[in-house]
C-alpha cells in the first residue's frame, strides 16, 4: 500500500485500509484448492452468512447502498476493524491498521493480534499477553513504542516484526499441505511488506 504524506484522518485511513485490501482480494473467487471455499473482496461465504447474508456470494455488494446493510464495507469494518479492537489504530497509527486488516482478512484476526502483541514485546520490551485480544493494554503498549523510537520508526520495527512471523507462517502451511504450495508467491508477492513504511507516523493521536 503506498500513500501521499500526510497525517490523514481516522475515517480516511480506514478508507485507505479497505480500498488496498480490495486491490489485494479482487472479486469473486471459487478455487476447490482454496480452504476458505467462495470469497468475494476477501470475504469469505461463511463470514458472510454470520454477518446476516443470504445471496449468491458473487452479489455480495462492496459498498452499502441506501437500504443495504450487508457489504463487505460493514462486515470489514464491523468483524475485522471493531470487533478486535483494531480502530484505535485508525488513529494512532493507520500503517499499523493496514496491516492487521489485511493480515486478518486472510488468516482471522487472532493471529495478527498475536503477532502484533508478540512484535509490541520484542521490539519494546513490554510484557502483553500473547492472547489475540487487541484492548487497551495493547493500545498502551504500543504507545510506549512509540515513545521509545518515536512514531515512524516505532511502526517500521513492528510491521517488520509481523511481516517475519508472517512469512514464517506461509513457510508453515507450506510444509504442512503441499497442496498450498501454489498460493505461496501471490502470498508473499502482495502480504509480505505490502503496507509502505513510507507512510509510518501518519497517525493523529
Amino acid at each position: 500500500m503506498r500513500a501521499n504524506k500526510g497525517v490523514i484522518t481516522a475515517a480516511a485511513a480506514i478508507a485507505m485500509g479497505l480500498g488496498a485490501l480490495y486491490a489485494n482480494e479482487g472479486g469473486y473467487v471459487d478455487d476447490p484448492a482454496d480452504r476458505g471455499g467462495k470469497t468475494r473482496f476477501g470475504v469469505t461465504e461463511a463470514v458472510a452468512r454470520k454477518a446476516g447474508y443470504r445471496g449468491h456470494m458473487r452479489d455480495l455488494p462492496k459498498h452499502c447502498a441506501p437500504g443495504v446493510t450487508v457489504c463487505a464495507d460493514a462486515i470489514y469494518q464491523r468483524l475485522y476493524i471493531e470487533a478486535p479492537g483494531y480502530k484505535p489504530f485508525a488513529y494512532i497509527e493507520p500503517a499499523v491498521l493496514w496491516e492487521l486488516l489485511d493480515s486478518a482478512a486472510l488468516h482471522g484476526p487472532p493471529r495478527p493480534s498475536r503477532w502484533l502483541q508478540q512484535a509490541v514485546n520484542g521490539a519494546c520490551g513490554q510484557s502483553l499477553a500473547v492472547d489475540g485480544v487487541v484492548g487497551p493494554a495493547t493500545v498502551s503498549a504500543y504507545r510506549t513504542c512509540q515513545g521509545i523510537y518515536g512514531k515512524a520508526l516505532a511502526c517500521r520495527v513492528v510491521l517488520d516484526r509481523m511481516d517475519t512471523a508472517q512469512m514464517a507462517f506461509f513457510k508453515d502451511i507450506v510444509g504442512r499441505r503441499p497442496s498450498q504450495l501454489r498460493f505461496y508467491k501471490g502470498w508473499t508477492a502482495h502480504r509480505i511488506n505490502n503496507v509502505d513504511r513510507a507512510a509510518c507516523g501518519w497517525g493523529e493521536g
